[in-house]
Order: structure tokens, then sequence, then C-alpha cells
């Protein structure tokens, strides 16, 4: 059984210009996802898939493989993950004749990823051969039973059509537990994306995260709060 990771690095970054090669705890952010899935046992490439030559050039650096450069018209804003993924496996396939049973997604912005996560998740896969897919999720911090949307009268109706009597009146402890797909670890089998033409298939597995370190990274505030967290974990593992 073949694995690889596909670390898929745009250059246009809005929120945060040049994002994914900006300098997180002395390393440019692509280099972390990077050197954790070089760290995997059970990973046997770890490929970047870029449109940007600066990213490329980072990703060579640290090690990873950059067989290709991604086309523009697969780095837009709105672009999503499975033209990317559909493009890097049919390459490989072209020009190499190879073609890996699981691919893991690992996006750059996830630098607080760990090992551990990456190999329990396809572990996970690997024992349950009628999943599709594997994904890390974790406690929100908000619920979304206590959600609403505006109608069309401009009043507010809950975002969750529940027989659950005033939900957004009840505790928390009273409303069913709900999971966010944080998107540190995606593993997917390699005929789910191609013969479902999906990322996870309608089979998904959860792999569940302690929510207390995940950052979504996508503004200032949100990234120095992830270098604080890494700081702090590292000095946590060296003491």
């Amino acid at each position: 059984m073949t694995i690889i990771a596909i670390i898929p690095a745009r250059g246009g970054s809005k929120s945060i210009l040049k994002k994914n090669i900006r300098s997180f705890c002395g390393k440019p952010l692509v280099a972390h996802s990077i050197l954790t899935a070089l760290s995997c046992s059970n990973l046997d490439r770890v490929i970047v898939s870029s449109d940007d030559p600066d990213i490329i050039d980072v990703s060579l650096e640290y090690g990873a493989e950059v067989p290709f450069t991604r086309p523009k018209k697969l780095a837009e804003d709105d672009t999503l993950d499975l033209p990317v993924f559909l493009h890097c496996l049919e390459l490989l396939k072209e020009h190499e004749g190879y073609e890996p049973d699981i691919i893991v997604q690992l996006r750059p912005t996830s630098p607080l990823r760990t090992v551990e996560m990456i190999e329990e998740g396809i572990k996970l896969l690997i024992d349950n051969s009628e999943a599709d897919s594997v994904r890390t999720v974790c406690k929100p911090s908000q619920n979304p039973y206590k959600m609403w949307k505006f109608s069309d009268n401009g009043f507010l109706n809950p975002l969750l059509d529940t027989d659950i009597k005033d939900s957004y009146n009840q505790p928390r402890q009273n409303l069913p537990d709900v999971y966010w797909q944080n998107g540190y670890v995606d593993v997917t089998r390699r005929t789910t994306i191609l013969e479902k033409n999906s990322m996870t298939g309608d089979r998904i597995l959860p792999l569940v995260v302690d929510s207390q370190e995940i950052v979504d990274i996508d503004n200032e505030i949100t990234f120095r709060l992830a270098e604080s967290i890494f700081l702090s974990r590292n000095r946590r593992g060296t003491s």
C-alpha cells in the first residue's frame, strides 16, 4: 500500500501577504507541514502542489517533492480542493505511472498538527476498509444549535431545524455533541477521489483531536496565536 502526503500551497493569499512562506517561529509556514510529514513513518512521499515559484523553492529546500507547477487556473481564491488533487494524481499517473492508494491532505495553515495525528489518521483508514476517508474534528467553541440566520422579513430564524424545543435557549449540556472539521489532517483513498469525485466520499471516519491547540490561521491575530501555542508546546517539550 502506497501512501503520500499532498500539501496544497498556492501563492495568492489575500488575508496575510505571502502567508505560506512567511516566517512562523523561525521557519516558513509551509516548512512546518513538510517537516512534520517527513517525520511520519508511514508516508512514502511528501509532495507540494503550488503555482508560486517562491513557495516551490522553499518546499524543495525543506525536502518536499514538487514534480510539477500547478496551473494558475487551479490557484484562484475560490478553487476547491478536488480539482487540485485530481490534477496532481493525473500527472503522477501520466508521467510516472504512479498511483498511490491513500492520499493525506496537509494544509500549510495548520503548523500545530503533529506526527501522531497523521499516523493515527492513516491507521484509522487502513483498519476500516469500508471507510472512504478520515478527517480530524474537534469540539467547536460555538454550538450551531445556538446560531441564527436572517429571514427575508428581517427577523431571526434558528440555523438548524431541530425537534429540540427552543434549542437556542437550552444549556450546552442539553444539546447534542457537535464537531467542527478543522482541516488539520484529511486522509482519503485514491478511489474515493477518482471514482466518487469527492475528497471525502460519504463514509467519513472522525479523528477527534484536542480543540485547545487548534487554530485556523486566516488573519494576523490567529497567526500570532498559533505561534504562541507552538512556542509554548516546544517549551513544555524541552522542560
